[in-house]
C-alpha cells in the first residue's frame, strides 16, 4: 500500500479525527473543573459526551481513510485520561471523601486496572484479527467508566444516595476495576446484529429512550449500566472457553 507522505500541506479532513479526539479530552478536563466545584450532573454529562466522541473519532478515522499510529496513540492518551482517572475523580468527590485514604485507596485502584485494559487492548491493536474481534477482553475503557459513575447515577436519580455508605461505592470502583482487566468476554459494537424480528422493538424503543433522556436521565443511566452488567454476567457463563 502506498504510503502518504510525511512532508506537504495536510487535508483538513485528515485532522478532523484527532480534533475530536482532542475535544473529548477537553470535556474530560472539564468535568474535573465542574466536580471540584460540586456541579456534579455536568460533570457526569460531560464524561457521556466524551465516550461518544471516543466512539465518533475511530468511526471518522476508518471513514477518511485517516487512521495512523500518532491517532492511535492519542486516542488511548485521551481514553485514559477520560475514562481512567476522571471516573475515579468524579466519584471520589461526590461520595468518597468521607472513606478517606481508603477511599483513595480504591480510586488509584481503578485508575490502574484503567491503564492496565488500555495498555493490553493497544498491545493486541496491531494483530492481523484484532480490528475484526467479535469481542473484546474485559470490560472496555469508555464502558468502565459508565459503570464507575454507577454510584454518582444511583445517587442523581434518587435511587439510593451511596453519600450514606461511602465505602461502598468505594467497593464498587474496584470491582469495575476488576471488570476491566477480566478475561470476561464482552460484545464489540462492531459485531453487533439486531435480529429482524427484533428491529421493530428497538425502533419502538427509539423514543422512550429519548424521552427518557430529556425526562429520567439518571435513571435511564442506572438501567442500562444493569442491563450491561446483566450482559456481563451472560456472556462470562456462556462465551468462557
Amino acid at each position: 500500500m502506498r504510503q502518504r507522505p510525511e512532508t506537504g500541506p495536510m487535508p483538513f479532513l485528515q485532522l478532523l479525527p484527532n480534533l475530536v479526539t482532542l475535544l473529548g479530552m477537553c470535556l474530560g478536563l472539564t468535568a474535573v473543573r465542574y466536580a471540584m466545584v460540586e456541579r456534579f450532573e455536568i460533570a457526569a454529562g460531560l464524561i457521556i459526551l466524551a465516550a461518544m466522541l471516543d466512539g465518533v473519532d475511530g468511526l471518522l478515522a476508518r471513514r477518511l481513510n485517516a487512521s495512523s499510529d500518532f491517532g492511535a496513540e492519542l486516542d488511548s492518551l485521551a481514553d485514559f485520561f477520560n475514562f481512567g482517572v476522571v471516573p475515579g475523580l468524579i466519584v471520589y468527590r461526590f461520595a468518597l471523601t468521607e472513606a478517606h485514604s481508603l477511599g483513595w485507596v480504591f480510586v488509584l485502584l481503578y485508575t490502574v486496572c484503567a491503564c492496565l485494559r488500555l495498555a493490553r487492548f493497544n498491545v493486541g491493536r496491531d494483530t492481523p484479527e484484532g480490528s475484526a474481534k467479535k469481542f473484546f477482553t474485559g470490560v472496555p475503557a469508555p464502558a468502565g467508566a459508565m459503570l464507575a459513575l454507577l454510584p454518582l447515577y444511583m445517587s442523581l436519580a434518587d435511587v439510593v444516595d451511596v453519600r450514606d455508605a461511602p465505602m461502598l461505592g468505594a467497593i464498587w470502583l474496584g470491582v469495575v476495576g476488576g471488570l476491566m482487566i477480566s478475561t470476561i468476554p464482552t460484545l464489540s459494537p462492531k459485531a453487533l446484529r439486531i435480529p429482524r424480528r427484533g428491529v421493530l422493538f428497538v425502533l419502538i424503543g427509539i423514543p422512550v429512550v429519548v424521552g427518557m433522556v430529556f425526562s429520567k436521565l439518571w435513571l435511564l443511566l442506572v438501567i442500562l449500566d444493569l442491563i450491561y452488567l446483566v450482559m456481563l454476567m451472560w456472556n462470562a457463563r456462556k462465551l468462557r472457553p
